[in-house]
């Protein structure tokens, strides 16, 4: 304890001296662990691992340590005794809209791409809609300003977005595809999803089993049985059940999950259903990889399903539809550029091609209207490259890179698009839409009906380049 006041006291001198450089050393004390730095100007210490600024008293008896816990130390005995306090901040809002304004006008004048701000005369159009900022008393109304004067600028990756605190209860999933042609009461279950919540050897529940009550409350024809699930993810729910053909009544409590898991669900079945559709189509000899994103997690499912499971395949679909972006262009150009150079034999028995980890063989790729970003970015590199064929609907241009910048009021965010990708030609990807070699939509009629037009004509279209029936 004695060699740590001693070091305490040091640090406590040369803290008041500001005579020396900072100094890191390591606290004896039991009530702290791992390392504390000071710096003599401003006097930061990280305390287990959390930065606080320390301020001395006058009388040089005490130091306050100022950060998410305020405490004061005693300089003598190194005692910390908490100090709770209270506090009022009014806040002039017209006048914080008006200072991000000028912030997100400054920054964009700064950082966009383009230098000369896609030919849009900056000041002038700033000007044009600061005179709204006086009628504006609300962030959602302000962050649709900024989307409209962002968007001025023609490009993607920028607007105002308003993320206020959530309130309220969250409403919970079961896990359930229902049937909505049923008019009765309750709701009739028309599809258990995978790995949800009733999908396990201890439930009966089927296709047609009709839901009565939820935690005993009736489902009439006008309940909202959304209400039912609020704040009930992970809780045990009582769930009423009949059977309509069997005549037998039931209950089973189960865990709902939360509406992100359940859309995690569907997302798996989607890729689930069209794997099996590229099968049947190509009679086996087709493989099927979706991009969800152009990050890392999605190319390491793409890396692993077309080497593994798909390794003995002919050709593979890659889809990238509804991918939102990232930064995966040059992967993927890799990875699917393979050229076959050599061919490992052991004994007489091949055993792989080379290059073994990229795909050697015909691939196609499908986009559409929902893809953005790096989305619009990896199939227009795919078609450059001329890797295959690109099969679906036109994709805007919207290859930028952003910087999501948030406000003084964290609740606003806005974008800055910092980075274009420029072609030899000059121009860039940026609204520079990108057209697929097989233009084909998918029809809203035929997609509720479970029917996927555009992967139906990419499997025939490169069955066909193969020669493949």
């Amino acid at each position: 304890m004695k060699k740590y006041l001693t070091v305490l006291f040091a640090v406590i001198m040369l803290s008041a001296s500001c005579q020396k450089p900072p100094t890191v050393i390591t606290d004896q004390s039991p009530k702290y662990s791992g390392k504390m730095t000071v710096v003599y100007e401003g006097e930061d210490f990280v305390q287990n691992g959390i930065s606080v600024k320390a301020e001395m008293s006058k009388d040089g008896k005490n130091i306050f340590l100022l950060g998410g816990r305020m405490q004061k130390m005693d300089a003598a005995s190194g005692k910390l005794t908490p100090i709770s306090f209270n506090a009022n901040l009014e806040m002039d809002l017209a006048a914080e809209r008006e200072a991000m304004f000028d912030h997100v006008y400054k920054q964009q004048q700064k950082r966009f791409y383009n230098v000369n701000m896609h030919g849009v005369d900056w000041d002038a159009m700033s000007a044009a809609y600061r005179k709204f900022l006086p009628h504006i008393s609300n962030n959602y109304d302000y962050a649709e300003m900024l989307s409209e004067w962002l968007g001025e600028l023609n490009v993607s990756h920028t607007g105002g977005r308003y993320r206020p605190m959530a309130s309220g209860y969250a409403t919970a999933n079961l896990g359930l595809l229902y049937d909505w042609n049923f008019e009765g009461k309750g709701l009739k279950v028309d599809e258990v999803v995978e790995s949800s919540p009733f999908d396990n050897s201890r439930s009966k529940i089927v296709a047609g089993v009709i839901i009565e009550k939820i935690d005993g409350v009736e489902i009439s024809q006008d309940t909202d049985y959304n209400l039912l699930l609020n704040d009930k993810a992970r809780k045990k729910t009582l769930v009423s059940l009949y059977n309509p053909q069997t005549k037998e009544r039931w209950e089973e409590v189960v865990l709902p999950i939360s509406s992100s898991a359940f859309n995690t669900l569907l997302y798996s079945r989607w890729v689930k259903n069209r794997a099996a559709d590229v099968e049947k189509w190509s009679n086996g000899r087709l493989g099927y990889v979706h991009i969800q994103s152009m990050g890392d997690p999605s190319f390491r499912g793409v890396y692993s399903d077309i080497l593994g499971k798909y390794n003995h395949c002919e050709g593979i679909v890659i889809d990238t539809r509804f991918n939102g972006g990232g930064r995966l262009h040059e992967d993927v150009e890799i990875l699917f550029s393979g050229k076959k150079y050599l061919t490992q034999v052991v004994r007489g028995q091949e055993s792989c091609d080379m290059p073994s980890r990229r795909w050697n063989k015909a691939s196609i790729m499908i986009q559409c209207e929902s893809n953005y970003s790096n989305a619009h970015g990896t199939p227009w590199v795919y078609k450059h490259k001329e890797m295959g064929k690109l099969v679906g609907a036109p994709v805007p241009g919207t290859m930028t890179t952003v910087s999501w910048e948030y406000m003084q009021d964290p609740s606003l965010i806005f974008g800055i698009p910092v980075v274009g990708y420029r072609k030899a030609d000059g121009t860039y990807l940026e609204n520079d839409q990108l057209e697929p070699d097989v233009h084909v939509l998918n029809d809203p009629a035929t997609v509720v009906k479970g029917e996927d037009t555009q992967l139906k004509v990419a499997v025939e279209t490169l069955m066909k380049d193969l020669g493949l029936k």
